[in-house]
């Protein structure tokens, strides 16, 4: 996609033809969102747009880094990581600033955030820009973000009061799920921006049965090491499911983050250290070999792409039926759990007691195929591209 090039970058337009100049911008590049924004980049450097990236330089580890290795000869405007804090404080001024001045210079015509703090800068920065006579389109995608937090408690209020105010400052918003799409006008309110539902996409080369490892333990968990992310409660789980099966188990543990040493310490108080194993992160697909039956025991999600590479591996699973799981399970599926020790137990001693029969719980290629497809998630936004930047204005 191509769009009128300016002789300074800003107001008069020089008549020449250029590439569509987009700047993907969140926090934290480990998980989802940075697979999602990986995605993206891929698609649309091939179809020709200059592409570059901002993000927090304090996240993320060797296994990250790799991975920007790998995407880095295709964004043209390059990758720029700057210190971002996940929660709202006084740091906020300075790392914004740094970032607007990052962003001012790669001189975006397409602004899309990512996640809370991605989608703030990207929807305040393009506004400052726009006042200067840029021409710039502000897209926002949550993926989650403030949407996990309670509308009943006064941070949730807060959050929820912010991103009113900056729905005046979107072109368009993308959700992930209806979930999401759901949560946001039940805690934000009905969109002022055009809003769209788009899915998360699997590659064609994922669709690939990975075998299990001659070592596999029973159970695995794939993800970032927090709270959010249910550890704590797959640990649990995992004690509580020894008890009622009266079998000896064996999880492994794959992801970094600042909670790990508090759940190695949980496997220590519950004797289960000389059979669960934690092991940095690593690719999905290497690590989907490590156990038989993964386990997704999250409190809160949006889409997570952990359930879509494992499905499409030939992993069976279970996973809490939070955020849009269920959109991608089913909602009738018996491999959904509450967030609980309890109701995961009860799964994963569903899953032990006939592994064959419990796999064939699991949606067909067929359905996953047709349902999330990189190639269709990349098509659908670039047609809201097009449409934003038709009639984006200086404001």
């Amino acid at each position: 996609m191509y769009v009128s090039a300016c002789s300074d970058g800003g107001g008069a337009v020089s008549g020449r033809r250029r590439p569509l100049r987009v700047v993907h911008c969140f926090r934290s590049p480990v998980g989802g969102i940075f697979r999602h924004v990986r995605d993206l980049c891929e698609a649309q450097a091939a179809a020709g747009y200059e592409i570059g990236i901002v993000c927090d330089s304090t996240t993320g580890g060797a296994f990250e880094d790799r991975l920007f290795e790998a995407i880095a000869d295709k964004l043209a405007l390059g990758v720029v990581r700057t210190p971002m804090q996940r929660h709202v404080g006084p740091g906020d001024l300075s790392a914004a600033w740094r970032t607007l001045r990052i962003i001012r210079r790669m001189k975006p015509d397409i602004l899309h955030g990512h996640g809370a703090k991605g989608g703030a800068y990207a929807r305040l920065f393009g506004t400052a820009l726009r006042a200067t006579g840029r021409r710039v389109v502000r897209l926002y995608a949550p993926h989650g973000g403030s949407l996990h937090y309670d509308a009943d408690a006064l941070s949730g209020r807060a959050f929820f009061m912010l991103e009113a105010l900056m729905g005046r400052m979107t072109d368009h918003i993308f959700f992930v799920s209806e979930y999401e799409n759901r949560a946001y006008k039940e805690k934000v309110g009905v969109p002022h921006a055009p809003a769209s539902l788009i899915y998360n996409g699997l590659r064609p080369e994922e669709f690939v049965s990975i075998a299990n490892a001659s070592d596999a333990a029973d159970f695995l968990y794939v993800g970032m090491m927090r709270d959010l992310k249910g550890p704590d409660l797959f640990i649990e789980a995992l004690k509580e499911t020894e008890r009622r099966t009266g079998r000896t188990l064996s999880a492994k543990l794959v992801g970094d983050g600042d909670d790990r040493p508090k759940y190695m310490e949980q496997t220590s108080r519950l004797g289960l250290s000389d059979r669960v194993t934690f092991l940095p992160a690593m690719p999905a697909r290497e690590a989907f070999a490590l156990g038989r039956i993964m386990v997704v025991p999250s409190r809160a999600e949006a889409m997570p792409y952990v359930v879509l590479e494992a499905l499409a591996a030939g992993k069976p699973l279970i996973a809490t039926a939070v955020g849009g799981v269920p959109e991608i399970l089913g909602v009738d599926s018996p491999a959904l759990a509450a967030p609980s020790v309890s109701s995961l137990a009860d799964r994963m001693v569903l899953a032990l007691a006939d592994e064959e029969a419990y796999r064939k719980l699991m949606p067909s290629e067929d359905v996953l195929r047709s349902r999330f497809s990189v190639s269709r998630m990349a098509e659908r936004i670039e047609a809201v591209y097009q449409e934003a930047l038709a009639t984006a204005l200086p404001r």
